[in-house]
């Protein structure tokens, strides 16, 4: 089964949400915010999808966070912030078998089937 990793409040993920419904395709949801993200569900995201495709420099939390913490973001300080603020996370992450799809657009999904 796939899984959708969202937030439930994020028009993008529900844009998404809407697409599969759509198309009759299962799946189970994550929400980042109520279900967390854990440093094990990071690092399996993170096998599947580059780091800097993963953190979303365009984000309100992004752009909220103080100076001196988005400054010499390496690797390192990048997982901490993702799992000290998991809606730095691109989303919705939509995991089919040993990918993940980053971000939707209408379309995203076409190729897929219920």
């Amino acid at each position: 089964m796939l899984t959708l990793y969202v937030i439930k409040n994020c028009d993008t993920c529900r844009k998404a949400r809407k697409a599969l419904d759509g198309k009759g395709i299962p799946y189970q949801v994550h929400d980042l915010r109520e279900d967390g993200l854990s440093a094990p569900l990071l690092e399996h995201i993170l096998h599947r999808v580059p780091l800097v495709e993963a953190l979303n420099k365009r984000s309100t939390t992004w752009r909220n966070l103080p100076e001196e913490e988005k400054q010499e973001v390496d690797a390192n300080r990048a997982r901490e912030l993702l799992l000290a603020n998991p809606t730095l996370l691109k989303r919705p992450l939509l995991e089919i078998d040993d990918e993940i799809r980053v971000g939707y657009r209408d379309g995203d999904y076409d190729d897929l089937q219920g």
